[in-house]
């Protein structure tokens, strides 16, 4: 037997069963020794046991005793070594995350493409007789986010959570600091208020119970806010500025 053995699952699984073994083995020893404690008084016979019989009995019990105790010692360095490896899977797993969240913003398309895409679908819409609209969410971290990497993270999940609610043909945009449009091809005042309902319980669940970041989203929509693209840009342009965002979100909040 080798003790503290580096962890597996076979090893995990054999030494539960010999320390099970083991533990049944001096319960099966304890109760024969009070048997034989209680056998006088309970019968009014004497039991005698001595001589090798004797000796044999008292070192098997302590050899097994060292063992139980040689095992319980083992199973609690394994289950310290355990918790270590949990957090350091946890502080890794926070790290790809946090990574994750800082290269999606990376490549999200900025302010260039936007433009580009927005005077595609104002044409499109023109010619089609059919509306568009823009959400723009405009994002403030909380004072218990400090840093740039902790804003950074905070800002990522956001985007990983309006990402994953958007459609296949919806197309998002990141004009830092923490604004994001998204370009709803063909989505009316109605179905782009529900889509915005929709991004608003995610928002709420990336921005967690601690409220990372405090956030607003914006409605416009072709042709019932603006009339052409230059005004929907404008819209855009004036959530650039960070002190007209910290005072929108305030108002929405």
């Amino acid at each position: 037997m080798r003790i503290f053995d580096r962890i597996d699952s076979v090893n995990l699984n054999r030494r539960q069963w010999e320390l099970c073994l083991l533990a049944l083995a001096v319960i099966g020893i304890l109760a024969v020794g009070m048997a034989f404690l209680m056998y006088p008084a309970a019968f009014s016979n004497d039991l005698i046991v001595s001589g090798a019989t004797k000796r044999k009995l008292f070192f098997g019990f302590c050899v097994l005793l060292v063992l139980v105790v040689g095992y319980i010692l083992d199973r609690q360095v394994v289950i310290s070594q355990l918790r270590q490896r949990v957090a350091e899977q946890h502080r890794q797993a926070a790290e790809i995350r946090h990574e994750a969240s800082m290269d999606l913003l990376a490549t999200l398309p900025g302010f260039d493409l936007f433009r580009d895409r927005l005077a595609m679908e104002h044409r499109r819409a023109v010619s089609t007789q059919s509306p568009f609209s823009l959400l723009f969410v405009g994002l403030k971290p909380s004072p218990q986010v400090s840093g740039k990497d902790g804003i950074d993270a905070a800002f990522g999940d956001a985007a990983k959570s309006l990402t994953r609610k958007l459609r296949g043909e919806d197309s998002i945009y990141h004009f830092p600091p923490g604004v994001f449009a998204i370009v709803l091809p063909g989505v009316g005042v109605e179905n782009a208020r529900s889509i915005s309902r929709r991004l608003t319980e995610g928002l709420h669940d990336a921005s967690g119970a601690s409220t990372r970041f405090l956030f607003d989203v914006r409605l416009v929509n072709y042709p019932e806010h603006a009339s052409t693209a230059r005004e929907m840009e404008e819209a855009a342009r004036s959530l650039f500025s960070t002190e007209c965002l910290a005072a929108q979100i305030v108002e929405a909040g």
